[in-house]
């Protein structure tokens, strides 16, 4: 990707702030351990997004009209999870397990009424996988994403990359990391997360795009 498309060569990666009554969330550590560095030769802008449906979106979205970033990469939370979870689709529902920070609970709702049913992450996900796995990183592909607010979080951002003209050049997607060793097991350590992470985005500047990103288009991921 050209960095003249992007002039700052910025990368946006968001992690959520604690919810269920955590008092901390790996996604926003690992992420907040990146910001303000520099990795391949673009500065990384790092965002708490808030574990509420809709709101999490509107501060996406003002991120996004703010960084026209080259990339962007969403990190949450999968505790039960023992690895780097690479998410291959975003669905649009929002079914919540549990309820979000603000109270919300909602059932069989879309995420954007009139959207198309899913979208494939932009992401290369299987060079992202082997780049991850190349490191000693325990690292797979997951083919969901769940219904809380991080598949929300995923869905909202390749529909606005999709249908937004200002972003038809930057790449997306989302990567769930597993708990950290305070939180219960299985585990990983932050600064594997951070190390996870810094290769993801190394290697995803570095790979070709990934094509179509509605499913039923011809993508190959």
């Amino acid at each position: 990707m050209s960095a003249a498309r992007h002039p700052a060569g910025r990368v946006l990666l968001t992690g959520f702030d604690p919810f269920n009554g955590a008092s901390v969330n790996p996604s926003w550590q690992a992420v907040q351990a990146l910001h303000g560095r520099q990795i391949q030769g673009r500065r990384i802008v790092a965002a708490q997004l808030p574990t509420v449906f809709g709101t999490s979106l509107r501060t996406l979205d003002t991120l996004l009209d703010q960084l026209r970033p080259e990339l962007v990469i969403c990190v949450g939370q999968a505790g039960g999870r023992g690895a780097i979870s690479l998410e291959r689709v975003a669905i649009n529902v929002d079914d919540a397990p549990i309820a979000d920070n603000a109270g919300a609970r909602p059932v069989d709702a879309p995420v954007a009424p009139g959207a198309p049913a899913a979208y494939f992450s932009s992401l290369p996900i299987k060079a992202l996988l082997a780049a991850l796995q190349r490191e000693g990183l325990r690292a797979e592909v997951s083919q969901t994403a769940g219904t809380f607010v991080c598949n929300h979080v995923f869905y909202g951002l390749m529909h606005r990359i999709a249908s937004h003209p200002g972003l038809r050049h930057t790449r997306g997607g989302f990567v769930h990391v597993p708990w950290l060793p305070e939180q219960g097991t299985p585990h990983m350590a932050l600064d594997e997360v951070v190390s996870g992470l810094r290769v993801i985005v190394r290697s995803a500047l570095a790979a070709p795009s990934a094509t179509p990103v509605t499913p039923g288009g011809g993508a190959t991921h």
